[in-house]
Parts: C-alpha cells; sequence; structure tokens
C-alpha cells in the first residue's frame, strides 16, 4: 500500500514538473516524464500514463487553428511518417520497452536532443528537399518512438531547420507531438500494452494525471514571462544531458 502510495505521489510530482518544463520552452513534457517515470516504473506503464496528459496538452499548443491548414500542408508527409513509424515499429518490437535495450535507447535518444538543443548548428532546409526529408525524419521520429515512448528525436531538430518563425515552431511542434501521440496510443490500444490491471484503469490514471500536467504548465507560462526561456532551455538540456548517460550505462 505504501509503495502504491509513493508511486503515485512521485508520478505527481513528476507530471507536474514536465508540465512546467513544457510551459516554459514548448516541449518536453513526454521526455521528462518518460525520463523520470521510467526510473520507477516500466515504460509501458509510463508510456501509458503519458497519453492522456501529452494529448491534451499537444492539443493546446496547436492554437489557433486558423493557421494549421497551411502548416498540414507542409509537413503532411512528416506525420505520414510519424504513423507509419511508430505503427510499424510497434509491430516490428512488440511495444514500448520490449526490446532488452530500451532503456539504453531512452538515454541514447535524450543524449541526442540534449547535446543537439545544446550545440546543434543552425541548419535550413531548402524548401524542394523539406518534403522527403520530412518523410525520413518522421519514419525515424516514429521508430524511437514505438522503442522508447518519447517522440522529440530528431522531429524537433528537423522542425528547427525549417526557418519557422517562433509562434509556427511551436504549433509545428504540437502538431507533431499530437501525431506521435495519437499513434503510440493506437499502437499500444492495438497490442494490448500498457493497462494497469485494466484498461479503463489505465485511463483513469492518465486522465488523473491531467491535472498536475496542466497545473504545471500554467506556471510554466507564468514563469516564461519572468525567466529567459534560453536560459532554462540550456539547463533543461544539461538536466537531460546527465540523465541520459545515466540511463544509457545503468545496467
Amino acid at each position: 500500500m505504501l509503495d502504491a502510495i509513493w508511486m503515485a505521489a512521485a508520478a505527481v510530482a513528476v507530471f507536474a514538473l514536465a508540465g512546467l518544463v513544457k510551459g516554459v520552452v514548448g516541449l518536453g513534457l513526454p521526455t521528462v516524464s518518460m525520463a523520470l517515470l521510467a526510473l520507477f516504473m516500466p515504460p509501458a506503464q509510463a508510456a501509458a500514463l503519458l497519453l492522456l496528459p501529452s494529448l491534451v496538452s499537444n492539443v493546446m499548443q496547436i492554437r489557433p487553428t486558423g493557421m494549421l491548414r497551411p502548416l498540414l500542408a507542409r509537413l503532411g508527409w512528416m506525420q505520414l511518417g510519424i504513423v507509419l513509424g511508430t505503427l510499424g515499429g510497434m509491430v516490428c518490437w512488440g511495444g514500448v520497452g520490449s526490446l532488452p535495450a530500451a532503456r539504453m535507447a531512452l538515454g541514447l535518444a535524450l543524449v541526442v536532443y540534449a547535446l543537439w538543443g545544446l550545440w546543434g548548428p543552425s541548419l535550413q532546409l531548402p524548401l524542394a528537399h523539406q518534403a522527403w526529408l520530412g518523410l525520413v525524419a518522421g519514419t525515424v521520429t516514429g521508430v524511437i518512438t514505438a522503442l522508447t515512448g518519447v517522440f522529440v528525436v530528431p522531429a524537433v531538430a528537423f522542425l528547427q531547420s525549417l526557418g519557422l518563425a517562433r509562434p509556427a515552431l511551436m504549433q509545428a511542434m504540437g502538431l507533431c507531438f499530437t501525431v506521435s501521440t495519437l499513434a503510440l496510443g493506437a499502437g499500444m490500444l492495438w497490442l494490448g500494452q500498457g493497462q494497469m490491471g485494466s484498461g479503463s484503469l489505465a485511463w483513469l490514471l492518465s486522465a488523473l494525471m491531467l491535472i498536475p500536467a496542466l497545473a504545471g504548465m500554467r506556471w510554466g507560462e507564468a514563469l516564461r514571462e519572468k525567466l529567459s526561456p534560453a536560459v532554462f532551455k540550456k539547463i533543461l538540456m544539461l538536466s537531460l544531458l546527465v540523465l541520459g548517460i545515466y540511463m544509457g550505462l545503468e545496467r
């Protein structure tokens, strides 16, 4: 009983922190929550808890919807790649965390993401190549999602290379993260993965995690007005780098 209470309290704290990060920098809720939850629960169970908080927070990030149609036209091939990569990867591997190396792969994904955030060059892809490279980036992102439950690598790096204005970049990340969450949820439902006792219980627990996640987002948005996002993001990336190295080297 005490173990269950401790785990629930830890999960609430993780989602509040992850929501805070997303509120400040516009991303990081799935990355932070998966990384920290995986320290004390199986990756599949962590991914199941993440589904609704990730989906709702990302849908909120897509606003305003009036600009969504041109963004979809530009990033449509990338979204297709995300869906195909996620579902195909889950079919091949049997779902999130099914491979023994999944934890190490999650650590590697965090390290790559953090290194890019800290020192990655500012590249801008030619418009003529953005469609097919988007399909490739989306497929790779989907495969990594299927393996680890994290869907920021290499999606964010690709989006940053498109030369989008900050509001459009925030909306594009919300779009990609929403599609990734839906694809991951569909794959887990198809495989019957991540059910903690029963499917309804899994969804109930995921819905409860919306409360700390959305509260954290509100706090993060308020903090963003007082704190430099660049400084906060650098601290975040350094923290993820250390955590990724730890998870990658742990036996």
